[in-house]
């Protein structure tokens, strides 16, 4: 079997070529299944088919109609969508037509929607619906470079009155000319995917941010060709006969790049963007893999404590024993894999393991479908405490580390994982730490550099090729890497002690049910203090059985039994913790901290200044009368 260090001094140019070569191997395979809601609105989804040979199909009908539409090698073509199988098959056919995609996420508003679309120079829009339809509309006269906007869902390609004529089209029509252009010119894609170089344009994908505008990060052709063959080619990551869940934003790194190791596997993956089908989904699409952020494990976890609570004292008693046995039996063999190469336990704990996998475990992983060998969490720090529950239980879940700027994981963890890292560099890949503790990487899938920003670009892009990630770590000598904080969100209390936000947190979420999110403040400070918000369905369970049912979340909240029983979970956090890090005090937020209001990114990340600016009076009641030293 040729090695992966040879599969990438030969890679081609482009994942365009690997698509081409995935639907020669197998074309009759199922790449993808998509749902169809039942025309009722009520009942299961029926669940679609589509084999490789059948996306080729349709990809080269929008690369060949976006090239009759004018659109040129490296021209942008934006992407207004949620997840969904026509995602993947217009970004197919932008980069086998030489063109660019530019991601937008769908929830964007107006105004940012323009300054990408302007930022960017996109040519053409593909828009989910009538909803992106008119922020492009809204925004048309600071626009003059859009030419056409393409919506894929029908009936929503509606022309309105001052629209330029054929400015607005569907994707069907779109397609319907690419088959005419086909037809007069068979070879037009072919030539265009000939063409393609490996340093040429092939994705702009725009920074959610955590503080002001996002900046565009440009990805080379060779970004997802050098990704494609190193996801796969993992050892006992990926099978051609493993059913994928795809539901992440594919507008977010993470998810645009499991389409790359998709397409060089040949798996079937099942498409659907919709969160609030998830648990719904899971039992049907039955995955063999599937990757998520922690906040969906954190929900899982916090579902499962909560339903346990629900059944009794006897109950939830069997649930937190199970919990620990978990822990306990996970640490103990990844400990033991890592001293002697077996992962071994002592006969007490494999015989607890037993009786705890008949009561809890089981249950747990017939919530996943049954069939799911291993999940990959990024885009955020899990809670260790979390992961080894879920490891003990039976569902692998192993974290990566990378960021847009690296085209997605530059780090995962090997079948033989260990909890709390975020795994090995992948092969062509150079890391170091500086002296500061932050993670250097260079390699093939770095930036080109921030789009139209060459000063920020020199900030974080060194000439030799060395990215500065931002985030502190540590490399073990066997070259796993924790990631210990991003570089800026590094508390230094005014007693000049360094607390990570982000540790203190992740522990937080590992002892308290209850948690949705969570900030720990305490920069310039004399002592660290909290803002909490709480996962609703939850402590509103807890509400009712304990007198409150009638409340409204807010007045749930507010009152002086929610505060005592997060303030218990508070102190046992506090146990764990040095003193300077410890949460002298706390306050519960009237709502759950979300997108919408603009104070996590797409990817559920926190944006600290945005919830701190939000929360200002809150966090200064609690230093009201302190000596600040």
């Amino acid at each position: 079997m040729t090695d992966t260090q040879t599969l990438l001094e030969n890679r081609p140019p482009s994942l365009a070529t690997l698509f081409l070569q995935r639907v020669e191997a197998t074309p009759d395979a199922e790449a993808y299944r998509y749902p169809i809601p039942p025309a009722s609105g009520e009942g299961p989804d029926d669940w679609q088919p589509l084999t490789w040979r059948e996306t080729a199909d349709r990809v080269f009908a929008i690369a060949a109609g976006l090239i009759d539409l004018g659109v040129r090698p490296e021209e942008r073509v934006a992407l207004a969508c949620s997840t969904r199988i026509e995602w993947i098959l217009t970004d197919l056919g932008v980069l086998c037509a030489g063109a660019a995609t530019t991601t937008v996420y769908p929830n964007t508003n107006a105004e940012e929607t323009a300054f990408i679309l302007s930022d960017s120079g996109s040519r053409v829009l593909i828009a989910e619906d009538a909803a992106q339809l008119a922020k492009a509309r809204e925004q048309r006269e600071e626009l003059p470079e859009l030419a056409h906007v393409v919506v894929i869902k029908d009936g929503d390609a509606t022309p309105a009155e001052g629209d330029p004529e054929g400015w607005v089209l569907s994707l069907a029509e779109l397609e319907k000319r690419g088959r005419a252009l086909l037809d007069e010119r068979p070879n037009v894609v072919r030539e265009c995917m000939d063409a393609l170089r490996s340093d040429q344009l092939a994705t702009l994908i725009y920074t959610s941010g955590t503080t002001g505008r996002p900046k565009g990060v440009r990805l080379p052709h060779d970004t997802w060709s050098y990704m494609a063959i190193v996801i796969g080619n993992l050892d006992g990551i990926l099978f051609p006969d493993d059913v994928q869940y795809l539901w992440l934003p594919l507008s977010h790194v993470f998810g645009k790049v499991l389409t790359a190791g998709q397409v060089y596997v040949g798996h079937t993956t099942a498409v659907d963007g919709r969160q609030d089908k998830i648990i719904e989904n899971l039992p049907v699409v039955r995955p063999t893999y599937m990757c998520a952020v922690p906040r969906i494990f954190e929900k899982v976890y916090n579902g499962v404590a909560q339903r346990a609570r629900a059944g009794g004292a006897a109950k939830y008693k069997i649930f937190r024993w199970a919990v620990e046995v978990a822990r306990d039996y996970a640490k103990t063999s990844q400990d033991n894999f890592r001293r002697t190469g077996t992962a071994s336990v002592p006969m007490g704990l494999r015989a607890k393991h037993a009786v705890a996998d008949k009561l809890v475990y089981a249950k747990l992983r017939e919530a996943f479908g049954g069939r799911l060998r291993a999940a990959v969490s990024g885009a955020a720090a899990l809670a260790p405490e979390i992961g080894y529950f879920f490891a003990g239980a039976g569902i692998n879940i192993l974290e990566g580390y990378g960021l847009t700027e690296t085209s997605g994981p530059g780090f995962l963890n090997p079948v033989e994982y260990r909890t709390g890292t975020v795994g090995k560099a992948f092969p062509g890949l150079e890391v170091r730490v500086a002296e500061d503790g932050e993670i250097l990487m260079r390699g093939p899938s770095i930036m080109q550099g921030y789009h139209g920003l060459p000063e920020l670009t020199e900030q974080v892009l060194e000439s030799d090729g060395w990215f500065h990630t931002g985030d502190i770590g540590e490399l073990s000598p066997d070259g796993y890497l924790t990631i210990t904080d991003r570089k800026k969100d590094l508390i230094k209390t005014s007693g000049g002690k360094y607390v990570a936000p982000a540790e203190v947190e992740g522990q937080f979420k590992a002892v308290c049910p209850f948690v949705s999110n969570i900030l720990v403040h305490g920069a310039d400070r004399n002592y660290c203090t909290a803002l909490i918000s709480l996962d609703e369905p939850t402590i509103m369970d807890w509400a009712r059985e304990h007198g409150l049912e009638g409340k409204s979340y807010a007045e749930v909240v507010a009152t002086e039994e929610v505060r005592e029983l997060i303030d218990g979970y508070v102190r046992r956090l506090n146990e764990g913790l040095q003193r300077w890090q410890t949460i002298k005090k706390f306050r519960l937020l009237p709502r759950d901290m979300d997108v919408e209001h603009g104070e996590l990114t797409p990817s559920l990340k926190l944006k600290r200044p945005v919830v701190e600016r939000e929360y200002k009076d809150l966090l200064e009641d609690m230093y009201a009368g302190s000596r600040e030293d």
